[in-house]
């Protein structure tokens, strides 16, 4: 009897296996878990007038957190500078003032060694299996609730949270619905004009835009449900490349749920790659570097203009007065394990 038991085991051992991995398949991955790399941030301040008695600089400067490591290589400036940090969303910047500019321009690089890591709380499967507690806002999160400029949560996006959410149960089975929504309604298009402001009424209306563009009705329709939600943005990195010029920003959006806490979405990278739709659903890639959250930003110290709509970018004031002619540059490239 003996010899027919061991063989008896090893088939019953088998079709465990294969049962449990039919009922959890694995998740796909889309990019390595970590990405190693140099990054510079270069600007010049162009055309400083003559007779101009202050320019003020302020630049977003990443930090390091759960999701990258950064460290700051080296720091070039035309005069002193000071790291500040933005009350409400704890963004970090490089502040930097200069009394009587000489006339011309003025450049600064700032450049940066970053490890950053796949951002991932699993699959809408997952996530939904752990969404079983009503949610409750803890007040420290109401600003994650509350409108922005350009995010109502009344008119027409409340509207739309009753029509795209209304009949959903439980937070991720919402943020999920919103989520199919925009990638089903909306096209990834920068051509003409109104595009790239993070306009949430635009945006429902256009059905186009850019990654705010996509990113902001999302967020909207989720704070009239009363999920908190957050803007994130930064620089994306080349899937394909290990080094090069990078010609803009990237943003993406996170959502809150109970046991679970902070949930990433990527709903414009996903169109542009469809096979990623339901990765990009709580999950974001180690292709990319975030620098701040947040939208209607005050900076620190204090600008005289406007609340910036989101700070990725340097901002510069003369005098006062909002200042927009810079010439900006930012490029990454790999490190190896040798480096």
């Amino acid at each position: 009897m003996k010899p027919q038991i061991l063989p008896s085991f090893l088939l019953l051992f088998f079709l465990v296996c294969q049962l449990t991995a039919q009922a959890t398949p694995p998740t796909e991955k889309f990019s390595p878990p970590s990405r190693t790399f140099r990054f510079t941030y270069n600007f010049t301040v162009k055309d400083i007038p003559s007779g101009a008695k202050r320019v003020r600089v302020w630049v977003p400067v990443p930090e390091t957190d759960q999701h990258q490591t950064v460290h700051i290589l080296s720091i070039k400036a035309p005069g002193k500078t000071r790291m500040t940090e933005e009350p409400e969303y704890g963004d970090r910047m490089m502040y930097a003032e200069i009394e009587n500019p000489v006339p011309g321009s003025a450049e600064f690089t700032l450049e940066y060694k970053v490890t950053r890591r796949e951002y991932s709380r699993g699959d809408y499967a997952q996530l939904k299996r752990m969404d079983h507690t009503p949610l409750v806002v803890p007040a420290s999160m109401n600003r994650w609730i509350e409108p922005d400029r350009l995010i109502p949560t009344d008119g027409k996006i409340k509207e739309l949270a009753v029509e795209v959410t209304g009949s959903q149960s439980g937070t991720v089975a919402k943020a999920k619905a919103a989520y199919d929504y925009f990638f089903t309604n909306m096209r990834y298009d920068k051509t003409g004009s109104g595009w790239g402001r993070g306009d949430a009424v635009w945006a429902c209306d256009s059905k186009r835009g850019n990654c705010t563009d996509f990113h902001s009705p999302f967020i909207g329709v989720l704070r009239a449900d009363g999920i908190p939600a957050r803007f994130d943005i930064g620089f994306p990195l080349p899937e394909d490349k290990d080094k090069g010029e990078i010609p803009g920003y990237h943003c993406w959006a996170e959502f809150y749920a109970s046991k679970t806490g902070w949930v990433p979405v990527d709903i414009s990278e996903a169109w542009k790659a469809k096979q990623k739709q339901d990765y990009f659903f709580g999950s974001v890639d180690a292709n990319r570097v975030q620098f701040s959250s947040g939208r209607d930003v005050t900076l620190s110290p204090k600008q005289d203009g406007p609340a910036l709509n989101y700070f990725v970018y340097p901002y510069v004031e003369i005098d006062g007065k909002p200042y927009e002619k810079l010439d900006k540059q930012f490029s990454f490239e790999e490190v190896r394990a040798s480096q």
